[in-house]
């Protein structure tokens, strides 16, 4: 398990390559959370979006997991432990307002990326209208006019 990439896999070159020439810059390996400690794959700061690619060995894909019969109680117990480490990994972060996103292996990179696309744009837009038509987050609050100016 060692020998096991954790970053740079293929299918994550892919997908970096195909989010990159649809315009999006990404952060790669975030810790975005400290105690327990959990890395993004991919990274999107500002709108808050972390992207994990999951193995679908490693993570028991509902589509192409297989059980090992070799040492079988190690493994589904491996692999159960991960799922619920990104059940809890998920929960945390969206209480922390991020919008998380799984991808298996086996999706097309260019699909995952476009649905990766949709979710940023959308955050970004919902972030820019909430700053710029919603009075609380101005600097200042808004004045009524003066009679003067009438």
């Amino acid at each position: 398990m060692a020998r096991v990439r954790q970053r740079g896999t293929d299918i994550e070159l892919e997908l970096r390559k195909a989010l990159y020439a649809l315009g999006l810059r990404y952060r790669l390996q975030v810790p975005l959370l400290s105690k327990p400690r959990r890395v993004a794959d991919i990274a999107f700061l500002g709108p808050r979006v972390a992207v994990f690619v999951d193995g679908c060995f490693w993570h028991g894909c509902p589509l192409h997991a297989t059980w090992p019969k070799e040492n079988a109680e190690f493994w589904r117990a491996k692999i159960k432990a991960n799922r619920a480490r990104d059940a809890d990994t998920d929960r945390r972060l969206r209480e922390l307002g991020w919008e998380v996103v799984r991808i298996w292996a086996h999706e097309p990179p260019a699909d995952a990326a476009c649905h990766v696309s949709k979710i940023v744009e959308t955050r970004k837009h919902r972030k820019q209208t909430a700053t710029t038509t919603d009075h609380r987050y101005l600097r200042r609050p808004l004045r009524k006019p003066s009679k003067s100016s009438k």
